[in-house]
């Protein structure tokens, strides 16, 4: 599973995902789309109860809800995700298959930032879909 990219669905919707209910929901599904914000719940809603559990990962999902933009924090949270998920492969199968199912606007719709600096960097990865924008002095 690409921890990256469930960490760039989810960082923008933790803060609306944490204190889920009423209005602030459906705020946050008119914002962003529905199809983006059903697939972002129904993660949530098998990932929170696992996250409670582990109090590392509930401490930097809070984080991250509290300043989703934050590159730092992200890792914190994919670490803590990655170690998750690989403790509990059922529900790694479970957000996989989620993942599987939702429209390629939702996936295309992530967007990941990568920011290398220092000489002679090279950069592997695999992409499908969506842009690619580089910007190389």
């Amino acid at each position: 599973m690409d921890i990256v990219t469930l960490t760039a669905l989810l960082a923008p919707h933790l803060p609306t995902l944490m204190k889920l209910g009423g209005k602030a929901a459906e705020s946050a599904a008119s914002k962003i789309g529905a199809d983006t914000w059903e697939a972002a719940k129904k993660i949530w809603d098998k990932l929170s109860s696992k996250l409670e559990e582990k109090g590392d990962a509930k401490i930097a999902a809070e984080q991250l809800a509290a300043k989703p933009e934050s590159d730092a924090r992200k890792a914190v949270f994919q670490e803590e995700l990655e170690t998750l998920l690989k403790e509990n492969p059922d529900l790694e199968k479970a957000i996989a298959k989620i993942l599987a199912e939702a429209s390629p606007e939702v996936i295309a719709g992530v967007q990941i930032t990568q920011t290398t600096t220092g000489d002679k960097n090279v950069i592997i990865g695999q992409m499908s879909g969506g842009t690619f924008q580089s910007n190389v002095p």
